[in-house]
């Protein structure tokens, strides 16, 4: 691991010309800098990891023989202080939480500014095991937004029958359940769905994809 002020190995793997050239000149601008390889495919970068010992590698995702990820998880594996960089175009949440369970040290959006690179690397070299990504936050508030509104599957049921406008008694007499047990259910899709009501389930359940259509309630 380098110090902030250290000079800053790195290795460009990226399997487009255009983006390795890029990303070569956006290192070469910077001080303290060197570009010790620029490579296209996984076998490549592993090659250049055992000869060169970076100190950082900046990987694209797709690569011609497999991910970023399977270099980012076999060099971590061998590898506590290198830093370890995700630079991508698919820039969704699947993508980020994939780059920091497989050991990255930051995650990066092709979209973003050469200098982001930039930095994502110096930060990499600094604090490999932390994990610098700006739409980390978003996504984690996403993730624990699904986990806390999912519904099992008997709740899904319910939730369609009072989508359908049938009251607790019905929905019991259709799934073969007891009445109480049906007000059970509902009582936790309000509480996952943060509903006080009927009305304010069902349309929080369409706003999050659990309906696709509501009908008018029957009550």
């Amino acid at each position: 691991m380098t110090t902030e002020s250290s000079f800053l190995r790195v290795l460009i793997v990226d399997d487009h010309e255009l983006v390795r050239e890029g990303l070569v000149g956006a290192f070469a601008r910077e001080d303290a800098t060197e570009v010790i390889g620029s490579v296209g495919t996984v076998a490549e970068a592993m090659a250049a990891y055992f000869e060169d010992r970076p100190d950082v590698i900046v990987t694209d995702l797709q690569l011609q023989d497999g991910t970023g990820l399977d270099i980012i998880r076999q060099v971590r594996h061998k590898d506590e202080k290198i830093g370890l960089v995700v630079v991508t175009m698919h820039s969704g949440d699947d993508q980020i939480f994939a780059a920091m369970e497989a050991g990255a040290s930051a995650f990066v959006g092709k979209d973003a500014p050469s200098t982001e690179v930039v930095k994502a690397a110096r930060h990499a070299a600094v604090s490999p095991r932390s994990f610098l990504c700006t739409g980390l936050a978003g996504a984690m508030m996403r993730r624990m937004s699904a986990e806390s509104t999912r519904l099992s599957t008997r709740e899904h049921e319910v939730l369609l029958l009072l989508a359908d406008g049938q009251n607790a008694a019905a929905i019991g007499q259709q799934l073969y359940m007891s009445e109480s047990t049906v007000k059970s259910h509902i009582a936790r899709i309000y509480q996952k769905l943060g509903a006080q009501n009927r009305a304010q389930a069902l349309v929080t359940a369409m706003r999050i994809g659990l309906l696709s259509s509501i009908q008018r309630p029957r009550e």
